[in-house]
């Protein structure tokens, strides 16, 4: 089978992201033809060079479109524009696929996936990784009420062309379906983690790294993420504040992103908080199984109570209980399985008391690590998650 993946946003192990196509177009290339059309955006932020950019077996179409997190709406738009004009070409243009796999964001990346499956009359999968327009629209990034009009009409087409939909998340799924969607249409597949990176970690290296930052004695608590205007983290903020006269607690955070200078000056303030640069993704997993406990933070706002953050899995995966402030599935998730906590969004001095709460409580948190690493290798495992995307594949060729 000949598969046509459109991914704006590819990337390897050795950049600060999360790497889930990655693993599946590994998994796939041994079976398939892939074809990948992509931008080289994540190149320049790659920290090692320890991976091909791409898996081996994998047919590169790549062009230069600039992407940052800390674009503005114009310039994301014009990112966006560019490579929907290079991928339609590139996708009439290639060897014939037997199906599209378009993964979104952004929202006109399954639009040419959609265009392309017509014109050449394919059968093509979407993948959804956050709900747009929603997403955008909530951040207040689209103020025309007749474009948010527009844009949420497109969604809606774009689900019913699809030959199929994947999901991250349940609540996805069920926002889906609530569009008149059928739910046979419909497969929910997790972000997902990579098990044998946190297998592979030994004792002797979480030592060697509590020694370099000076951890001995301390409970750490980790954020490891962008440190996005999504992310709530003034919330963090002001939660390391007020822990910042408990000697043993020390907040580790780990990214870059829009508030970054604000963190660098809090940094200053509090001894409490220690700043690392954005990690590849083998020492991501060395920072999750350092930590006590992980935070998994985002706005008050419902489009992201859907959302399927890959810190949420990683940490699950290394052993380390979450506190979630998603309202959502993530919520309901900690809670079923007995993983972590939740804490309502923006709420900083409830979500230090919870951490504080987890902290004094040995017991609890080694249960809950037990647990996450238990219900990580029966829900979470990308090799299993892979050959479910592979499966929705075949059906519909």
């Amino acid at each position: 089978m000949h598969i046509a993946v459109f991914n704006q946003h590819h990337h390897s192990p050795d950049c600060p992201a999360t790497c889930r196509h990655y693993t599946f177009l590994e998994y796939l290339a041994q079976r398939h033809s892939i074809s990948l059309v992509t931008s080289s955006a994540w190149k320049q932020v790659r920290i090692t060079d320890k991976h091909s950019w791409v898996p081996a077996g994998v047919q590169l179409y790549e062009q230069y479109v600039p992407y940052q997190n800390q674009m503005g709406v114009a310039q994301r738009l014009f990112s966006y524009g560019g490579f929907a004009a290079y991928s339609m070409a590139k996708g009439l243009r290639m060897p014939e696929p037997n199906v599209i796999w378009a993964v979104s964001t952004p929202l006109s990346t399954p639009w040419v996936a959609a265009k392309v499956a017509r014109l050449r009359g394919l059968p093509w999968v979407f993948e959804v990784q956050d709900l747009w327009p929603a997403f955008p629209i909530q951040m207040g990034a689209v103020k025309s009420k007749w474009m948010q009009q527009r844009l949420y009409k497109l969604e809606k087409e774009l689900y019913q062309s699809a030959s199929h939909i994947i999901t991250l998340s349940p609540d996805m799924t069920d926002y889906i379906a609530g569009l008149g969607i059928p739910a046979a249409k419909i497969t929910t597949n997790y972000n997902g983690t990579d098990l044998e990176l946190s297998a592979a970690i030994g004792e002797a290296e979480i030592y060697g790294l509590r020694e370099q930052y000076q951890l001995q004695g301390k409970q750490v608590v980790l954020y490891a993420g962008t440190y996005g205007r999504a992310n709530d983290i003034p919330t963090l903020m002001q939660a390391v504040e007020y822990l910042k006269s408990e000697p043993a607690v020390q907040f580790v955070f780990a990214g870059n992103g829009y508030y970054e200078p604000q963190l660098q000056a809090l940094a200053k303030q509090c001894q409490n908080l220690l700043l690392l640069p954005p990690q590849p993704r083998e020492k991501i997993f060395k920072l999750f199984k350092l930590a006590d406990v992980s935070l998994v933070t985002f706005n008050d706002l419902p489009v992201l109570a859907t959302n399927s953050p890959a810190k949420f899995y990683d940490s699950l995966a290394c052993g380390t209980p979450v506190i979630v402030t998603n309202p959502g599935w993530t919520k309901s998730f900690v809670e079923k399985y007995n993983v972590g906590w939740y804490t309502p969004p923006e709420q900083a001095q409830l979500l230090a008391q919870t951490i504080k709460a987890a902290l004094a409580a040995p017991g609890s948190l080694k249960e809950k690590g037990a647990n996450g690493i238990a219900v990580a290798k029966t829900l979470f495992d990308r090799q299993i998650l892979a050959k479910q995307v592979e499966q929705v594949l075949e059906q519909v060729v």
